[in-house]
């Protein structure tokens, strides 16, 4: 269990402004939208990409993409 922690705004968590900010990630820029937004981190702890909060994690398109960086 984790204490509750701030996504957006000026006192964002240092971990989601790593996983959202182009800057800090070199990747993407990925804005929270709503609960359940999935990041998709490789073996080295980089940022490979996110998926909306709706997107089913059986989808095909994240399937591809966790099998892709094994």
């Amino acid at each position: 269990m984790f204490s509750k922690i701030e996504v957006t705004g000026k006192d964002k968590a240092p971990l989601y402004k790593y996983l959202t900010e182009k800057n800090e990630n070199g990747v993407i820029d990925a804005a929270v939208t709503w609960n359940f937004q999935k990041f998709l981190i490789d073996k080295n702890g980089h940022v490979v990409t996110y998926f909306k909060p709706k997107t089913e994690v059986t989808e095909p398109a994240v399937v591809k993409a966790i099998e892709d960086i094994l």
